[in-house]
């Protein structure tokens, strides 16, 4: 199987977010993924990264976006270079400019890089000549993740424009948070955020976003929801997390059968009962599934061959 004929050049040399991304940028990400994760056989597109190299730095602790990058760059051909951070010269004081340097000097062609300061993909984007992929920055954006969670809920409830979405929890200090509003925005969504006052702080600022200051008004009605987790590693408060927690009963409140997304790592029992994350309802285990498909559009997109 061949890739469809390019829609056009890929006009983004880097994915630093999904901010700036036209509709129909995302739109084609989206249906590029699909048309991957239907590939058959599963080789198809296993030479179009067969000239790159992907170097994955995580500068924090992942599972899904780390294990999903790898998946997709080699499912397109690319070598993969994973730099082990703990075992790396960045113990011994070496800079995140130089470490990505050294990186660029070795043959890397594409970075995807996650850390823990707000704007380090942006740095990397500037000081170096790799292209950047963003898998992560501080409290910034993750926009891959975005991405994934805009496939899961287009294809749970059809095209999204006008539809009402609830991000529920610890938006504040969330980038999943944040590239979502983007996301969902760009794609015709109505996106509410709730939680406590310093979790939504800011937020009624935001164009077009609308904020509940109680559970009960987030879910009402809402066509889809999505909760958090409390992200105590970058300065959110404990509050009375039960009086946020998704279950049963609160999610009568919201439209029919609306689905429940999470980006994980899922606390169960904190912010979602293990019943509902486990429940018909759940996408959180299609959220996963979507991510190697959706990283490996992006990766093809920036390297232009697709």
């Amino acid at each position: 199987m061949t890739l469809a004929a390019p829609v056009g050049t890929w006009a983004h040399r880097h994915l630093l977010d999904v901010e700036g991304l036209s509709r129909e940028e995302l739109e084609r990400i989206l249906d590029l993924a699909v048309e991957m994760r239907e590939a058959r056989p599963a080789r198809a597109h296993r030479s179009l990264l067969e000239n790159e190299i992907v170097g994955l730095a995580f500068y924090e602790a992942s599972t899904r976006t780390r294990v999903s990058f790898e998946l997709a760059a080699r499912a397109l051909g690319a070598t993969v270079v994973d730099l082990g951070i703990a075992g790396s010269s960045v113990g011994k004081g070496e800079s995140l400019v130089d470490t990505l340097r050294t990186l660029e000097r070795t043959g890397v062609t594409t970075l995807v890089l996650r850390h823990g300061s707000s704007g380090a993909a942006h740095l990397a984007a500037r000081t170096t000549g790799l292209r950047v992929i963003n898998a992560g920055d501080g409290t910034h954006a993750h926009p891959t993740q975005a991405l994934l969670d805009a496939l899961t809920l287009r294809e749970a409830l059809g095209p999204l424009a006008g539809r009402l979405v609830a991000i529920v929890g610890d938006v504040a200090h969330s980038r999943v948070a944040r590239s979502n509003i983007h996301a969902l925005g760009t794609l015709g969504a109505r996106v509410q955020v709730a939680g406590p006052p310093g979790w939504v702080s800011g937020f009624d600022a935001w164009p077009g976003v609308e904020v509940a200051t109680t559970l009960e008004d987030a879910l009402h009605g809402a066509d889809a929801v999505m909760t958090l987790r409390i992200q105590l590693e970058r300065g959110a408060g404990l509050v009375d997390h039960a009086a946020w927690r998704l279950d049963e009963e609160r999610m009568g409140m919201a439209a029919p059968n609306a689905p429940i997304l999470h980006p994980g790592p899922t606390n169960e029992g904190i912010e979602i009962t293990a019943d509902l994350a486990n429940g018909p309802r759940s996408l959180i285990g299609r959220q996963v599934e979507n991510g190697v498909p959706v990283r490996m559009a992006v990766l093809a997109l920036l390297a232009g061959v697709a």
